[in-house]
């Protein structure tokens, strides 16, 4: 019997437990850990954060069908790993400890012959001083509660426009180097037609604040695209929904610190800049949860499995070198540990060898650029390959890895909400292949222009709508989840 230990149950690790546990059975021993027993829909965040949903509407307590499916839940955060074991058993193991209330701070070591770590990343909210969501005037829409709080406090800015005391919101990226664009962009659409909605947008003004070089970057350099019949960018795409919307926009900024009324950061231009604001949403910088590992003599082994931002290395190529020499053979296949094959880091929970936009620094020598984004999409591939090479390795006795999910391969959907109404709703369709510009397969564009397109309108919304309903469907494990596509 085979013990395979899932760290996290996101959308990379509960696909990975869904999948261990159809095609491995009662036969092998499946343990999840993870802080929360709460599964949440992340990509539904944006609409809490604009009341057009509830919590209780994006997320289910992973409990119940876990016990349906004998897989053993352990509510509690990871601390240590010892991927030799110690000097009494050579059984690889990790510490925890205990978040449930009837346990808290109690720790405990879990034995596995398999070992996926799909923590996700830390929210590095203390990486910008100042940026701390539920604070003052500043809200988040990183988690169902942070958007709930956002919620809250975007209703008391209403009500002070209703009073006839216009609000300054800026909503965008909280940290020189921050990743997520894509989710920020949304908010700001949705908060804007919800502004609209009310016929508050004379009492508004809406700031989009962001450290990529270009509108449109999304943390993935860029894309031409094709809508209409026509080649595009996401630059003109991104733009032209700005400005339609009059929406200002303030590009190539690394927020520094905050306070109650102030955003203070630098540009690309190494000037030292202030923004006031009422109504603050930015998305925090990304980083690994500070783990520590130890070999069987108990020294620190942690840059063995753990790059310097605290992220897992896989199977990439780190080394470092010019961006003009990066390739989509730098990304990951298996997001196995080179170290210790046995280890698993899909979703969120890798290290990327390097961003996939340019980096820039500005005349102060700071970096000012969009990082590597792991979207839902890919995240969920990641977490299924996992799952396909071990549950075949446990089968044939043999680490074959034959199953790749790289992102200089894969493409990524992605439907962009600019407003929810099933007559009002609006959004943006996108699809990108591959998530990782391939200039050499693809030198006119660097991706398959054929399937990477963008187009607008209500349609776009009802798929979204559509797609919230169907994920959390296939999350849930109800009949025949497996034929809904990751």
């Amino acid at each position: 019997m085979s013990r395979i230990v899932v760290l996290g149950a996101g959308i990379a690790g509960h696909t990975a437990t869904s999948y261990l546990q159809k095609y491995l059975g009662s036969s092998h021993q499946i343990t999840v850990v993870s802080p929360s027993p709460t599964y949440q829909w992340i990509p539904s965040n944006i609409w809490v954060g604009v009341g057009r949903m509830t919590p209780d509407q994006i997320k289910f307590d992973l409990r119940p069908l876990y016990k349906k499916w004998g897989v053993n839940f352990i509510q509690a955060k990871a601390i240590h790993f010892f991927p030799e074991g110690d000097i009494g058993s050579s059984d690889g193991f990790v510490e925890v400890e205990y978040t449930s209330p009837e346990h808290i701070g109690n720790r405990q070591k879990i034995t596995y012959d398999f070992l996926i770590n799909a923590t996700g990343p830390k929210l590095n909210f203390a990486a910008t001083e100042g940026l701390l969501p539920g604070k003052d005037n500043i809200a988040s829409v990183c988690t169902f509660s942070h958007a709930s709080e956002a919620w809250t406090l975007l209703q008391q800015k209403f009500a002070k426009m209703e009073n006839g005391e216009k609000q300054i919101f800026v909503i965008g990226t909280g940290h020189p180097t921050a990743t997520c664009q894509g989710a920020a962009f949304e908010y700001i659409l949705n908060v804007d037609f919800e502004i609209k909605k009310r016929g508050l947008e004379k009492m508004a003004e809406v700031i989009w604040l962001t450290n990529e070089f270009e509108l449109g970057d999304f943390g993935m350099g860029g894309a031409f695209i094709k809508k209409g019949g026509f080649i595009s960018n996401t630059k003109l795409f991104a733009e032209s929904y700005l400005v339609e919307r009059n929406i200002n926009w303030i590009k190539r900024a690394g927020v520094k610190k905050m306070d109650a009324h102030k955003i203070y950061y630098e540009n690309l231009d190494g000037e030292y800049l202030e923004q006031p604001y009422d109504f603050a949403m930015l998305i925090p910088g990304f980083s690994g949860h500070g783990f520590k590992a130890f070999d069987k003599q108990g020294l620190d082994i942690s840059d063995r499995l753990f790059a310097p931002n605290g992220l897992m290395k896989v199977d990439a190529d780190y080394t470092v070198k010019p961006f003009e020499q990066w390739s989509v053979k730098d990304w990951p296949q298996t997001y196995q540990n080179p170290d210790y094959p046995t280890i698993f880091a899909p979703g969120i929970a890798f290290a990327p060898p390097h961003a996939i936009s340019k980096p820039m620094l500005s005349k102060n020598g700071n970096p000012i650029y969009a990082s590597a984004p792991r979207t839902g999409m890919p995240s969920g591939v990641m977490g299924r390959v996992t799952a396909d090479n071990i549950i075949e390795w446990i089968k044939t006795g043999n680490p074959i890895m034959k199953h790749h999910a790289s992102m200089g391969k894969m493409g990524a959907a992605c439907i962009v909400s600019a407003g929810f109404g099933m007559r009002t709703g609006t959004a943006a369709t996108m699809t990108v292949s591959p998530v990782v510009p391939d200039w050499n397969k693809f030198p006119e564009w660097g991706r398959d222009i054929k399937t990477t397109m963008g187009e607008p309108g209500l349609a776009g919304h009802w798929l979204k709508w559509l797609m919230h309903y169907m994920f959390l469907y296939k999350a849930k494990g109800k009949p025949f989840w497996w034929l809904i596509p990751e």
